[in-house]
């Protein structure tokens, strides 16, 4: 189990950490993007001949961006970068919860207080995710048009919500019954 554990807080440190330089990446982008809208094309792989313009994805977060004047239109690639800062930090603050749960059960037993709060976070930011993008969707489709950005949700990120959610209670009943069992002790 040792091993299991120490493999865990790992993996989800490595992918936090990739998904904080996504969100510094994607800001980078945002900026240049703004200052030299000509170079919009560099960041998602346009080729200038292309007439469909670029399809932008990020965990189920997706946007068509247009093409204007021979260049992906720059307003939606902003919008789609700002929404995708946000999806990408819950990302990473759903692996931040797990290290963390991972590091809190090293040496005792997971059913604690603070591992309740962070399963029922995970939960939370993974229900966010769909919602946000659909939120974001909307202001993208308001911003650039009704062409730009089809509106639509993941369930699977809400699904998934719900079953940690669930989960979260199965461990704060747990922690009740060793609270119970350490009393009678």
């Amino acid at each position: 189990m040792k091993g299991l554990n120490k493999l865990g807080k790992v993996l989800t440190k490595i992918i936090e950490v990739f998904q904080w330089v996504g969100v510094a990446l994607m800001l980078a982008a945002i900026i240049c993007s703004i200052a030299a809208p000509n170079l919009v094309g560099y960041f998602v792989g346009f080729d200038a001949k292309e007439c469909c313009g670029a399809n932008l994805e990020v965990y189920g977060f997706e946007v068509n961006a247009p093409v204007v004047d021979g260049m992906i239109d720059t307003a939606t690639f902003v919008v789609f970068g700002i929404g995708s800062m946000i999806i990408i930090s819950l990302v990473a603050m759903v692996f931040r919860n797990l290290n963390q749960i991972f590091k809190k059960s090293e040496n005792s037993t997971p059913f604690q207080k603070d591992n309740v709060r962070l399963i029922r976070e995970i939960g939370i930011f993974t229900i966010a995710i769909p919602v946000i993008g659909l939120f974001v969707s909307i202001i993208a489709r308001l911003v650039t048009g009704s062409e730009v950005a089809e509106i639509s949700i993941d369930m699977s990120g809400i699904l998934m919500g719900i079953i940690v959610l669930c989960l979260s209670q199965f461990f704060a009943h747990g922690v009740a019954l060793e609270n119970d069992v350490d009393g009678l002790l």
